[in-house]
C-alpha cells in the first residue's frame, strides 16, 4: 500500500474524533505525499480550513496529526495562505 493511502486511511479513521475536537471545515493532503513523490524524510503537508478562529488549537492539531501519522506534519491554514500559493497546490489536494 502506498504511503499516501496509508496516511489517508489513518486520517479518515480519525476524522470523527478530529472533527468533534476541533472546528474543522475541511482537511486535505497536498505536496509530495499526495503526488506519490515523497522520500524517506518527507514531511506530510496538510491543508486545514476551520469554521471559526482556533488560536492555540492550531498547534495542538498539528501535534496530534504528527502523533497520528508518525511523521512530521506541515499544517497550513487555508485562511492564512495567499491565493497564488493556493492555486499552486490546488491540483495536489486530496480531501480527507
Amino acid at each position: 500500500m502506498k504511503l499516501k493511502d496509508q496516511l489517508l486511511d489513518k486520517l479518515r479513521s480519525a476524522k470523527p474524533m478530529l472533527w468533534a475536537k476541533y472546528p474543522i471545515r475541511s482537511l486535505a493532503l497536498f505536496g509530495s505525499v499526495s503526488r506519490g513523490e515523497e522520500t524517506l524524510g518527507s514531511d506530510v503537508d496538510v491543508l486545514v480550513e476551520f469554521s471559526q478562529p482556533v488560536g492555540m488549537q492550531f498547534i495542538r492539531l498539528a501535534e496530534e496529526l504528527q502523533a497520528l501519522l508518525g511523521r512530521k506534519v506541515d499544517l497550513v491554514s487555508r485562511g492564512g495562505i495567499k491565493p497564488g500559493y493556493y492555486e499552486a497546490i490546488r491540483e495536489d489536494l486530496i480531501d480527507v
